[in-house]
């Protein structure tokens, strides 16, 4: 029934950012889900999509994200931000896509920013992970982003599948709607656990 699997980085393959981001607003006297609430706001085009499709780079990202809470009363430090994105790979994730790749193409679906750090693409503690999938699909290489239906289309036409027979694993419920427009069966990673139960069920495998 399906030929592929797709899945996201952080918040799947790594543990989510958004518990980072709680404790530092905890610890800067910052509202909950402010940061969360600035990258909802003019999503498109903010600081955070700009960094993801490369048109801007640290610095830029880092005074732009300020001035952004800034417009909503509130003094944040950008590159407190993006030390949160730092996750923690989550081992059954990864047996699990060992076990899909046994089975099925994969495809790593990512809006990232290129930071000069090895640790992301090569040489380092991710590098055997991101080796094991078939496709590598990065925001800030394709210099488009999820949920942008374009950045769907690239990595179906890099696996050679068709919509219909791909499965989707995302914390987002936005992206994981566009997916799930063109065809896509998509599965949402809230409990990690209940995701890879409910994706074994559909490809018939034990992970």
């Amino acid at each position: 029934m399906f030929d592929a699997v797709l899945f996201d980085f952080g918040g799947v393959i790594l543990t989510s950012p958004f518990q980072a981001f709680a404790d530092y607003e905890r610890r800067a006297g910052l509202p909950p889900d402010l940061i969360r609430t600035i990258n909802a706001t003019n999503p498109h085009d903010n600081a955070w999509a700009r960094l993801e499709r490369s048109e801007s780079d640290l610095p830029a990202f880092a005074r732009e994200f300020e001035a952004e809470a800034a417009v909503l009363g509130h003094r944040v430090d950008g590159t407190e931000v993006l030390r949160c994105l730092q996750g923690e790979l989550r081992p059954r994730m990864v047996a699990a896509l060992r076990t899909c790749g046994q089975h099925h193409a994969t495809a790593l679906l990512t809006n990232n920013f290129l930071t000069g750090d090895p640790s992301w693409s090569s040489g380092g503690s991710f590098a055997a992970v991101i080796e094991l999938f078939d496709v590598v699909v990065e925001s800030s290489q394709v210099g488009v982003r999820k949920p942008e239906p374009r950045f769907y289309e690239i990595a179906l036409q890099r696996l050679g599948v068709a919509a219909e027979r791909a499965v989707f694993l995302d914390d987002l419920g936005v992206n994981l709607k566009p997916a799930r427009a063109m065809g896509m069966t998509t599965i949402k990673v809230t409990d990690p656990d209940a995701a890879l139960d409910e994706l074994g069920a559909l490809l018939g495998l034990q992970l």
